[in-house]
Parts: structure tokens; sequence; C-alpha cells
């Protein structure tokens, strides 16, 4: 891609489909000779004029608004040219084609997915944090990843690496002092107080990572797993915190035999909950597979909810099944025994199960086999009532780590957050060898100067062109 970037290029701009309208962007060095041919006359900068859309023979293909950004006080940092049509489909494609033949003495072509957002990048419109800031908010499901998208895009998220990056050069330039100036008595790093800029650089890195972690979460959200046996209330567990008739409930065991998924919002974090067909032993075929499937998406899980039934914990069979599929559990992933069917026994039953035992303090349905150690939530509730809802709403959130932000979080990316750990990484490195001074200050020049690179990697100052192509890739077309 970034090979081509010369070329102009173009692109239908909104979505597919009919729509009461729909833009044809351009972006090119200079686009006046294909606004002549398209449009039939010069445009003003920045003001949208009304016209009929000229096809090579003269005819009108549709009218509409033209609008010409001038370089290079555009998004893409190029001339741009909008042309905004009736949205059907057949239209914007015939705008399309003319706007290619129009242009073919210049070359141009169809724009590549996110070839715009590139642009505007590699121009200095942008930077890779605001550029991905603007797909997020493109694909934003909740509310708050919206406005949190929007903050990143401000630049929010730019200014605190930045602000990191500028303390991180200031300490490197003392140690470099000192590197070029053995022979001074005068200790630079003691007399500029190198440890105690090292300290308040950590302690604002460690404030961004908590913010860009609530970021990535609007994000990302959590993927959530409800395992269990057969007739435990998966389906209904799932309807009750989606708050519609999703999946079917039914008293026969195993009526679930295949996914059903869903995504719910708590707090703004987006939840994709899964329910699986009921985990046991000598099913029949079909519902076997449902049960396969179920044990390949609790190996992907953020969390999984653990459904006991209330009404059948105290039989051995039922929990010696719990236990098997407790041993089973991933180990790496957070699981949280939820006692389900509170509406169907008495106040006595209830508190036994708020922390279920099996009589040696072990939790039923975690077992030995699995992790004994392991710290692990359970709680009582009725997905039949809602009774005890709002408390698993409160794990979950516990569970991905959200924390009652106020409005200052930003977007952020996985990416972003391994950028992240590994400038961390590099300054605890850094102030150990900082004890040491004289003895690792070229060690510890390399660790400073290996921490600010990662800080450029976020905003793209610092990135290899293959990262470049698979971030923008991502984009849709015409953006």
């Amino acid at each position: 891609m970034l090979a081509r970037l010369d070329q102009p290029i173009a692109a239908i701009a909104t979505a597919p489909g009919r729509g009461a309208v729909g833009i044809v962007r351009v972006s090119a060095k200079d686009a006046r000779a294909l606004i002549a041919a398209v449009c039939g006359r010069e445009l003003k900068p920045r003001e949208a004029t009304y016209l009929p859309f000229r096809a090579a023979d003269g005819s009108a293909i549709d009218q509409g608004l033209a609008i010409h950004f001038p370089a290079p006080h555009s998004y893409t940092g190029e001339d741009v040219l909008e042309l905004q049509a009736h949205g059907g489909p057949v239209v914007l494609q015939l705008l399309l084609a003319r706007c290619l033949e129009a242009g073919a003495s210049i070359h141009l072509r169809v724009a590549e997915p996110g070839e715009f957002t590139q642009r505007a990048f590699l121009n200095g419109k942008l930077d890779l944090a605001q550029a991905e800031a603007i797909a997020d908010l493109i694909d934003a499901s909740t509310e708050a990843a919206a406005r949190s998208a929007t903050r990143s895009l401000a630049g929010e998220f730019s200014r605190e690496i930045h602000a990191l990056r500028d303390a991180l050069i200031h300490l490197r330039m003392l140690v470099e002092a000192t590197l070029d100036f053995p022979e001074e008595e005068i200790d630079f790093l003691q007399k500029a107080d190198a440890q105690g800029q090292l300290d308040r650089l950590q302690q604002n890195l460690a404030r961004v990572m908590q913010r860009a972690h609530q970021g990535a979460l609007l994000r990302e959200g959590l993927h959530v797993v409800i395992a269990g046996q057969p007739n435990a209330g998966k389906s209904s567990l799932l309807n009750a915190l989606a708050g519609a008739e999703l999946a079917i409930v039914t008293p026969i065991a195993g009526t679930t035999r295949d996914i059903v998924r869903q995504t719910i919002q708590i707090e703004g974090v987006p939840l994709h909950v899964v329910d699986t067909a009921g985990l046991r032993e000598g099913a029949e075929e079909v519902e076997q597979i449902g049960i396969e499937r179920a044990w390949g998406q609790i190996e992907k899980a953020d969390a999984v909810l653990f459904l006991h039934d209330l009404t059948r914990s105290d039989a051995a069979e039922y929990r010696a099944a719990d236990a098997a599929i407790a041993a089973r559990l991933p180990q790496d992933v957070p699981v949280v025994d939820v006692w389900n069917k509170a509406d169907a026994v008495d106040a006595g039953v209830r508190a036994a199960h708020r922390q279920p035992t099996n009589g040696d303090a072990t939790p039923v349905g975690w077992g030995d086999a699995r992790n004994p150690s392991a710290a692990r939530s359970a709680l009582t509730l009725s997905a039949k009532t809602g009774a005890g809802l709002e408390a698993l709403r409160r794990t979950l959130l516990d569970i991905a780590g959200w924390q009652a932000a106020p409005e200052g979080v930003f977007i952020a990316r996985e990416r972003h957050l391994q950028a992240l750990k590994r400038v961390d990484a590099h300054l605890m490195e850094a102030a150990a060898l900082l004890v040491r001074q004289a003895q690792a200050l070229d060690l510890l020049a390399e660790e400073l100067r290996l921490a600010q690179n990662g800080l450029s990697e976020i905003t793209g100052e610092f990135s290899a062109d293959d990262l470049l192509g698979v971030i923008f890739s991502r984009f849709c077309i015409g953006k």
C-alpha cells in the first residue's frame, strides 16, 4: 500500500445499501481537472455547491452537492472532493465510475480500506492513535465507547503519551550528559533529582495505563461464557441479563444444543455473553457437538459463570458431575460459581451456598483437581425473579477491572496496552540501574531509549510499515 501513495484515490464513502444520501470521495495532489470534468465548473473552497454531476457526454448522472477541500486544509492533506448524491447503489457506482474515467489521465484508482485515513496520518493531519480512534468511533457498541473514542480522536490520549515522552526525553538528556562528561565533579543525576523524575514518570505512566485499560474494556468488552450441567438455568440467566427472551427455556434437559450470543452493557462496558449446551456425559450425537462447541467457547472466555442448580445441590451424583466439570475448566480463566433457582429453595439452603462448601471448605463445583488455592467468587441468585442479578453484574465488572471512572477515559487498544507494559518494564529496569549509576549508565541510557520507542509506537512516530498496513486494512473502504 505504501508504494502507491502518490496515486489519486476515489471511493464510495457511505455504507453499502440504499439511503437518502451517498457520498463519493476523491483525494489527489491536484483535483482541479477532475472537478472541472465532473462538476462542469470550478468550486469555491469549502463551500457546498448544488449542481448536476456530468457524464462524459455532458448528460447529468445525478444532482447534488459538491465540496472542494484544497490541500493542505483537508482530511487527507491533499485536494479532497466530496460529491453528495442520492444514496442509491447504482447512482453511486455510476458516479464513482465517472470519477475514475475523468481521472484516468492522473491514474485515479479505487481506494483500499483505510487509505484516506492512512494518508491523513502520513501527511501529519493526525497521529496513529487518533487514526485508530476514528475506526473505534465507527465501531463503538456503547455510548461510553463512542465518547471515549471521541476523546482519543480529539488528541487526549496522544497528549498523555507526549507528556510521558517529553519527561522521558528530559531524563535521557541528564543521563547522556553524565555519560558525555564523566570527568565532571558535579553529579548531574543527583543534582537534577533524576530518581525523583523517574519516580514521577512511573507514577504518571501507571495512571495512563489504568485509563488505557478502562478504554480497552470499553472497546473490546468482556467475553463471558455461561456453563454448567443441563437444566441449571443457563438460558434463563442469559435471558435475564439481556432482558429479552433470546434462548429457548424448557424443563427438558439438553434444550440448548448450539451457541447463543448476546451483547449487553453494564456501565457502558460491553459484555459478550454466550449461552452454551449443558455439559454432561453420555449425550447423543447432536447434543455432543453442542457440548464440544461449549468447551471451545470456555477455552476462549475472559470469565466463566459456572451455574449450579440449588434444587439438586444435595444429590451426590449432581455434585460429582459438577466437580468433573470444574476439574476441566481452564486454570487461568476467572470463574464465578452462580447458585441458581434461589426462588425454589428455602432461606437456609440459600445461605449455605453463599459460600458453598463440600464439608471440607472446598467450594462445590471447584474441586481439588483444578486449583484449590485459586480465589473464586460465589453468589446466589434467581434467574426467574431477577434476585441477585445486580450482584452478578457488579462481580463481572470487578473481574473486568472496571472502576467508576471520570469522563476522562479515552479509547485504547490491546496494541496500546502492550506498548505501555513494555514501557513500564523498561522503566522498572531503569530504576534498578539508576541505583548503580556510574557502573551502569550506558545500560540505563539504553533502557530509557527503549522506553521512549515504546511510547512512540503508540502515536506512530516509531512504527514499522507492516504494522501500519495491518492497522489501516481493518478500516472500511472510503475511510
